[in-house]
């Protein structure tokens, strides 16, 4: 929905309409009254786009008053709605959704109600699908995930480059074309956009919106060139890169238009035409929504759908890889909003800067359970007496907003509103080197967080000159990895001597395997040490193992071994905290015996059996240089 006033209390124009609209009479009283409550209400000015391209099936709405303008910018089609009317999921056809725009004709009151909730009304009163043939209604059994295909759809997309959505070569024009020729080549081919080329490199793109409001709307001369017109800053995508990645950098930034290179090449153009099948995907929504939120309050409440989207991924069988990528996607959602808000708040930055994500969301391997690691990096122009009290006071927002959001403090304290972890890249590049050079007890347990790095928000540049530096004194330094080594065997697997499972006694968990801790961990930190060793820089477990085996670090035997191992632990506990959830639990990373299967466990320990082999092999082959 818009970033216009909303309003959930019940509106009397709602009342009396449900009351008398032919679909909603279907309704008894009671649950018309109940349906009222459900409903969110927006007053929209005249002009106001309510629902751009791509955005039409988020949400259904009922027409309280004034009328709206339903267009199709690619095809030059406008419908006209008025009083009584109902627009978007369930009402509107599904062809329709990803091309279609509503825009406030006059100045209107619309009310909106969320596809999960029509689903859910659908699975109770079957009479509606009449109505909304679109609809597939999810059950409404308690603790039942939802399996209406929004997560499979995802994990699609994970898994489709997006080169197989371009459908077109690409449409281009020089710079000096006039503003009318590119107008009437985009009316010729029925295209929204058209990229401006000087020099077989990107100038600009022009969309038919720059035509409506810079062109019409101004009255400008159309014998200009369309240069003038054109947008000259554009965000890119490259054609391997999965379509997931375009759906979210769409979201992000508010755009219907993705130029697809391979490499310096200009490919073709992907919009939200394009991903028509992929728009309903619900992580994808999910992440649009976040970003259009304006307050902490509004994040926090969105927030509250993670457990339920690791439900769905778990129902979907989503390979826990999957599974991490697509949840760590909505935590890097919500950290870039809060940021966004942040530096609405306080206003702009005074000196550049990366907000960092350490440890699971920087490796891409969160799930529903996970507490926030995250850091500052800022540009060596900083003064902590000019600049100190801004970045305090930012960083504070934003860990103590995704605090609120369910991402609990780091109870180290390793967060960005620590004054420690917030501090120009030549103190960090100092940091490094001292527990690369000195590598003490608790320079490892830092190095063992934050050589896990990825940047969410800002300067990316800080970090890649950053993690470049710092390669070049891990790789082959076998002292540093030696230590590094001594500590990742502080986590072993719970094996017995003679290979029976060991539980934990006592304690808030007793007779449970902390998955985390004991199982996981270990490949984790067998990961990094592989990479390190190679001077690598990918983050995530699986791709390091991977490049790990490529650089020969590890036989690809072994390498193929571990991230077996780490699919099969991973996927037991996003199916323990999935089920945690369903119950009305709290999900945590203690997995009782019970829970598994008699093949289960036998995998479990065959999974355990691995990391102590390879943990074994990795001791013998630095144990040398340790003192």
């Amino acid at each position: 929905m818009p970033h216009s006033a909303t309003k959930t209390l019940p509106h009397p124009l709602l009342a009396a309409q449900l009351a008398q609209h032919p679909v909603w009479q279907q309704l008894s009283a009671k649950h018309l009254h109940s349906l009222e409550t459900q409903f969110s209400i927006q007053a929209a000015p005249s002009g106001t786009v309510l629902a751009a391209q791509g955005q039409l099936g988020s949400q259904l709405a009922l027409v309280l008053h004034g009328e709206v303008q339903l267009d199709d910018p690619d095809l030059g089609l406008s419908v006209r709605l008025g009083a009584g009317q109902m627009l978007g999921y369930g009402a509107t056809p599904a062809r329709q959704l990803s091309t279609w725009q509503a825009t406030a004709h006059t100045d209107c009151e619309l009310a909106w109600l969320a596809p999960q909730l029509l689903q859910a009304l659908c699975a109770k009163q079957p009479a509606l699908l009449y109505f909304f043939a679109s609809v597939t209604p999810i059950s409404t059994q308690p603790g039942t995930p939802d399996t209406s295909g929004d997560a499979a759809t995802a994990l699609h997309l994970l898994s489709t480059p997006i080169r197989t959505l371009v459908k077109r070569a690409p449409i281009t024009l020089p710079p000096s074309t006039p503003i009318q020729a590119t107008a009437q080549l985009m009316r010729e081919l029925r295209v929204s956009s058209v990229l401006l080329m000087q020099d077989n490199a990107i100038f600009g793109l022009v969309t038919d919106r720059d035509l409506r409001n810079k062109v019409v709307a101004d009255a400008l001369d159309v014998t200009q060139p369309v240069a003038s017109i054109a947008s000259c800053t554009l965000l890119t995508v490259q054609a391997n890169s999965p379509a997931f990645e375009a759906l979210l950098l769409m979201a992000r930034h508010h755009i219907h238009h993705l130029p697809v290179l391979d490499g310096e090449h200009l490919v073709g153009m992907i919009t939200t035409t394009n991903l028509t099948e992929q728009h309903s995907a619900s992580p994808v929504y999910l992440a649009s929504d976040i970003y259009k939120q304006t307050t902490l309050d509004g994040l926090q409440a969105l927030s509250g759908r993670v457990k339920q989207l690791q439900q769905q991924l778990a129902a979907a069988d989503a390979s826990a890889y999957s599974s991490g990528h697509i949840i760590t996607a909505i935590t890097d959602a919500l950290t870039v909003r809060l940021i966004q808000l942040a530096e609405q708040q306080l206003g702009p930055a005074p000196v550049g800067y990366l907000w960092v994500a350490a440890g699971s969301q920087a490796r891409n391997e969160q799930t529903a359970k996970s507490d926030q690691d995250n850091c500052l990096i800022l540009d060596d122009s900083y003064d902590e007496a000019a600049h100190g009290t801004y970045f305090k006071a930012f960083s504070k927002l934003v860990c103590d907003g995704l605090d609120a959001c369910g991402y609990i403090h780091c109870p180290g304290e390793m967060m960005a509103m620590t004054d420690t972890w917030r501090q120009p890249r030549k103190v960090w590049a100092e940091y490094f080197r001292k527990w690369i050079e000195q590598p003490k007890p608790k320079a490892l347990m830092l190095t063992c967080v934050f050589f896990d790095l990825r940047g969410i928000y800002g300067k990316t540049e800080l970090l890649e000159s950053l993690r470049r530096d710092v390669l070049v004194h891990t790789k082959g330094n076998s002292l540093f990895l030696a230590h590094m080594v001594g500590n990742a065997l502080k986590h072993r697997p719970p094996l017995g001597l003679f290979g029976a499972i060991t539980l934990l006694k006592g304690g808030d968990h007793p007779n449970t395997i902390d998955l985390k801790h004991s199982a996981i961990v270990p490949i984790v930190d067998l990961a990094r040490t592989y990479a390190l060793a190679a001077g690598v820089s990918q983050a995530n477990t699986h791709d390091r193992l991977e490049v790990s085996a490529n650089a020969g670090q590890v036989s690809e035997q072994s390498a193929r071994d571990l991230r077996d191992a780490l699919e099969f632990l991973s996927k037991l506990r996003i199916a323990h905290q999935a089920r945690q959830t369903a119950q009305g639990q709290e999900p945590d990373n203690f997995l009782a015996l019970d829970e598994l299967s008699n093949f289960e466990r036998s995998q479990l320990k065959d999974a355990f059996g691995v990391v102590q082999t390879l943990q074994g092999v990795l001791n013998s082959r630095y144990s040398g240089g340790r003192f």
